[in-house]
């Protein structure tokens, strides 16, 4: 189970940070993901961590956003930095284990111009 907070409204340049705990599942050998949904368009990759830390991110947020995990507390981080209205959505983590998806059931950014 996944249990993503921290969404809210913000104004554009303004900062947001997101995060995501994890229980009943193998956290600290999970690749995890942050995804996001805007109305209107598909569902988008915006960050990923690998079990070694590894990240990865959309260019649409590469040197705003920044995410991080502590395996202490099974818990994974987003921040979101100089927010822009286009970062508006739903955002929702994720990740495959054992052959099937685990979601959290996401929480609202709405970024005012």
């Amino acid at each position: 189970q996944l249990q993503a907070s921290g969404g809210g409204l913000v104004q554009a340049g303004g900062s947001l940070r997101l995060s995501c705990v994890a229980s009943g599942i193998s956290f600290t050998i999970a690749t995890m993901n942050w995804y996001r949904q805007a109305p209107g368009k598909q569902r988008e990759l915006v960050a990923t961590i690998t079990s070694g830390d590894n990240t990865n991110y959309a260019d649409s947020v590469k040197g705003r956003f920044i995410i991080s995990r502590d395996n202490a507390k099974n818990t994974m981080s987003l921040q979101m930095n100089s927010l822009k209205p286009e970062d508006t959505g739903v955002y929702l983590c994720g990740t495959y284990i054992a052959f099937r998806w685990y979601w959290g059931q996401g929480t609202q950014v709405t970024v005012s111009s």
